[in-house]
């Protein structure tokens, strides 16, 4: 059997079953199965989640009795399959329907008369979309109704239509180049000659986008020259920008990406006080500062809510990037559309209430940066409104919402001074 579309087979099943979430369980089966291309592992995958609520229209209407009573082998290897015929020019239809027939005899044996069927009346057959708006928009680009009311009434027809599209293609790969160790042009040449193509990143001046396999073999990542991080995310570290001695806190602070580009931006000099409620995910910030030779963070298990009472009026900067919805993500974790039913009520509350508690670390004329990996109003300016609104010695100095039309993950940042 294709080991490529059995280890894409393994994930989709796996998430099915148990709801995982495809970046964990990717890299395990991909470490499990040794896929011949894991390139193309990655592409089905992916590919089929972003584009699940299409393909399923599509199967609800070759299949009689409906894709919902389809049994999950059978759902996950169809929907593999009527992917690579829609999507991938790389494979001919015959192959995609030949190859889909192979995994039913192997995985579901006795289902693979019916996945040759199914397969086989989509070529034959042609299925218009939806006529009505917000269910052509649904279908086309794979979205829950509740976005697409929530992204129209907030930003309009045309750019809700641009964030849908946007939202299902596949992000570039951008890393963060270590200042403390080399500069952007020094790292770009290095990597070039490892065969990698780089060009300069355009929302940070200390970023590179590469393409390329194998980059987290190369020596310069393994003697922390570089990090793999998004633009956006190290725009976040730009826009706090704290300096050299200075008190830190970043509050929510796992997986840790921009706790290091914080302190890389210190030199190395000064403290960070890096909060989590896990612990695991706190070793994996020490992790990667010992790679990138950094000891200026201080862990600390610590709920954001609660927080560190001895910290109150000590910090200089303090960075919330809150618990969000993840719209601003969706190219990298499409199943976030699918998990969420809706707006979270409890979720804006939680989001206040850490805002509140971190700005109590500040000095007077410190500065907080708010921020989070989401496209919706409600968690973002609406935020940092109400917050200023009912906390008066504090004032926005300046926000910004990055979309990915611009190429990027979706990120609002908000950076507000205490006054005095």
């Amino acid at each position: 059997m294709d080991t490529s579309r059995k280890t894409a087979f393994d994930v989709l099943l796996d998430m099915e079953e148990n709801d995982s979430y495809s970046n964990l369980s990717l890299n395990h089966m991909i470490a499990v199965n040794k896929p011949a291309d894991e390139a193309f592992t990655r592409e089905i995958v992916y590919g089929v989640l972003k584009n699940k609520i299409l393909l399923d229209y599509y199967l609800d209407r070759l299949i009689s009795s409906g894709i919902s009573r389809t049994g999950k082998k059978e759902k996950c290897i169809l929907r593999m399959g009527l992917y690579q015929m829609i999507f991938m020019d790389s494979v001919p239809a015959y192959a995609a329907v030949n190859e889909s027939v192979k995994m039913a005899k192997r995985l579901c044996r006795g289902r693979e008369g019916f996945v040759n069927a199914v397969l086989r009346n989509y070529m034959r057959k042609e299925i218009p979309l939806p006529e009505e708006e917000r269910d052509f928009l649904s279908v086309r680009y794979s979205f829950p109704h509740w976005i697409i009311d929530l992204w129209m009434d907030m930003y309009g027809r045309e750019l809700c239509e641009e964030l849908l599209l946007a939202s299902n293609k596949t992000p570039e790969l951008s890393v963060r180049v270590n200042m403390m160790k080399t500069d952007r042009k020094a790292l770009a040449e290095s990597l070039s000659r490892n065969g990698l193509s780089v060009s300069e990143g355009n929302i940070s001046d200390r970023t590179l986008m590469v393409k390329g396999k194998g980059i987290l073999l190369t020596d310069e990542y393994k003697k922390g020259l570089f990090s793999i991080q998004d633009e956006s995310s190290v725009a976040v570290a730009d826009m706090l920008a704290p300096e050299p001695g200075e008190t830190v806190v970043d509050v929510c602070a796992a997986p840790g990406g921009k706790t290091a580009a914080m302190a890389e931006m210190m030199k190395n000099s000064g403290i960070i006080k890096a909060f989590d409620i896990y612990k695991h995910k706190l070793d994996l910030i020490n992790l990667q500062a010992e790679r990138l030779g950094i000891n200026i963070i201080d862990t600390k298990v610590t709920d954001g809510i609660k927080g560190d009472n001895t910290l109150n009026g000590k910090a200089d900067k303090v960075l919330v990037d809150a618990p969000c919805s993840g719209l601003g993500v969706l190219r990298r974790k499409p199943e976030i559309k699918y998990k969420m039913q809706g707006e979270n009520d409890e979720l804006i509350l939680l989001q206040r209430r850490i805002l509140e508690r971190s700005s109590l670390y500040l000095k007077k004329g410190g500065i907080l940066v708010y921020s989070t990996c989401t496209v919706n109003r409600n968690e973002n300016e609406r935020q940092t409104a109400w917050f200023v609104s009912k906390y008066p010695e504090f004032r926005i100095e300046m926000e910004k919402q990055l979309l990915p039309t611009e190429a990027t993950d979706g990120f609002y940042m908000c950076k507000i001074i205490k006054k005095g």
